[in-house]
């Protein structure tokens, strides 16, 4: 990766930064906090399959409302060149929705899950306008460097805070904090400034293209055919449909791990104490290797690169399936951290070399709504294997098998790829190999 060159690239810098504002939210919030919040502070006295009902349903409505509008925006900022504006109103929901959830009270859960609810939607309809800048600001570099750059601060901004909160919760008295529910509320507010302090870069060095203009004001039918344009277009079209349903299966699969490891090592009777540090690690690990499989996307090329962090991922699932002691979870966590980021950041900076730039918003609406779609299959087979088995290592195998799946469609899409890009791509043809 040319370092010194992309460092000095201011746009790309902020665009990258988003990156790092708002992983804090997916660490601390989503897959730190909130859930034991949710459940021991805002659902006491409630039994653990209501506490979990109600979450799974906080969840899901956000899912439904970000399927719902996310589309139609998407379109209306392609047209209106309001991608800019879209990401600032959505990141401001989120961060604030994420604040707002330190006042909730003991019991409050109607209050709780509408907050978050609100504060994921702010987080997923946010995603999909900052990954839509990619193609924009990715011009003088390949996409797979300046992806992997946001998904390498990211990795790392994400784990600061993280450890931060960490050590908030586990000594509250430390940072003058009465007890670990006043830790958490904290927490949250942490990630709120966090999140809209180191957005500002983005927002202010972050320009539509200027040679495009912008539309008028039109009728929403408008807007709607556009988007069904774009739907058929990028369903007739055999690379972008073949990456699509493989990034839905790999993706799913991939997600699955890092969300269920943790329950995953507790099931094997692992202490909390473990399992954080390992969390931990991944956050850090995460940094180096998603910088490094930038550098191999673009010198062994981004498919392959892709293709090589899937088989790691086989390797990781029958690891996991034998696993037995807690230094090899670490180990495992240690084979996930090498290939998680590269993985995540080669895919997005693989469907950004295929889609026209004039419509990435777009685009990208649908390729993270896969993402979002990818958390219903990897979860429910990996529950109905173990319950149906007996055996919480059976249920890892299904994985196994979504890999498999995923790699080969991964490795059916052409080595060149005719896209309906309209911008001249700045990778070398070995990138798609």
């Amino acid at each position: 990766m040319k370092w010194p060159r992309i460092l000095k690239d201011k746009t790309i810098v902020a665009w990258a930064l988003y990156d790092w504002a708002n992983s804090a939210f997916a660490t601390t919030v989503m897959a730190g906090f909130f859930p034991i919040f949710f459940r021991h502070y805002c659902n006491q006295g409630v039994s653990a399959e209501t506490a979990t009902l109600r979450l799974g349903l906080a969840n899901s409505l956000a899912g439904l409302l970000v399927v719902l509008l996310a589309p139609l925006l998407a379109a209306a900022a392609d047209r209106r060149m309001c991608k800019k504006m879209l990401l600032l109103i959505f990141t401001l929901l989120g961060a604030l929705a994420t604040s707002g959830l330190a006042l909730v009270t003991q019991g409050s859960w109607e209050q709780a899950a509408l907050l978050y609810t609100l504060a994921l939607v702010g987080f997923s309809g946010a995603t999909i306008f900052y990954d839509a800048f990619l193609p924009t600001v990715s011009r003088l570099f390949t996409s797979a460097e300046v992806s992997s750059l946001g998904y390498a601060l990211g990795y790392l901004g994400g784990g600061i805070l993280f450890g931060i909160n960490v050590c908030m919760y586990l000594r509250p008295e430390w940072f003058s904090l009465g007890s670990t529910e006043a830790a958490v509320k904290a927490s949250f507010v942490t990630v709120g400034l966090w999140w809209l302090i180191f957005s500002l870069p983005a927002f202010l060095c972050l320009q539509e293209d200027p040679a495009r203009g912008g539309a008028a004001a039109e009728p929403l039918s408008v807007t709607a055919l556009q988007l069904r344009q774009t739907f058929k277009e990028l369903s007739r079209t055999r690379p972008i449909f073949l990456f699509l349903l493989a990034y839905w299966l790999y993706i799913d699969a991939l997600n699955t791990v890092v969300k269920m490891a943790v329950d995953y090592g507790a099931a094997l009777g692992f202490s909390s104490s473990h399992l954080i540090s390992a969390l931990l690690m991944v956050q850090f690990l995460g940094f180096p290797s998603a910088i490094t499989y930038g550098m191999i996307g673009r010198y062994f090329g981004v498919k392959r690169a892709i293709s090589a962090g899937v088989m790691i991922y086989m390797g990781v699932t029958l690891w996991a399936a034998c696993m037995e002691k807690v230094w090899q979870f670490y180990v495992l966590a240690g084979m996930v951290a090498l290939v998680q980021g590269g993985v995540q950041a080669l895919s997005r900076s693989f469907y950004a070399e295929m889609i026209p730039e004039a419509r990435s918003a777009q685009y990208f609406c649908f390729y993270n709504l896969v993402g979002k779609f990818a958390a219903i299959l990897g979860p429910l087979l990996v529950g109905a294997s173990a319950y149906l088995s007996g055996s919480t290592r059976a249920g890892i195998l299904p994985l196994f098998a979504m890999f498999s799946v995923g790699l080969l469609l991964l490795r059916r899409i052409p080595k060149s790829p005719k896209t309906l890009s309209s911008k001249p791509t700045h990778a070398t043809p070995k990138n798609w190999v």
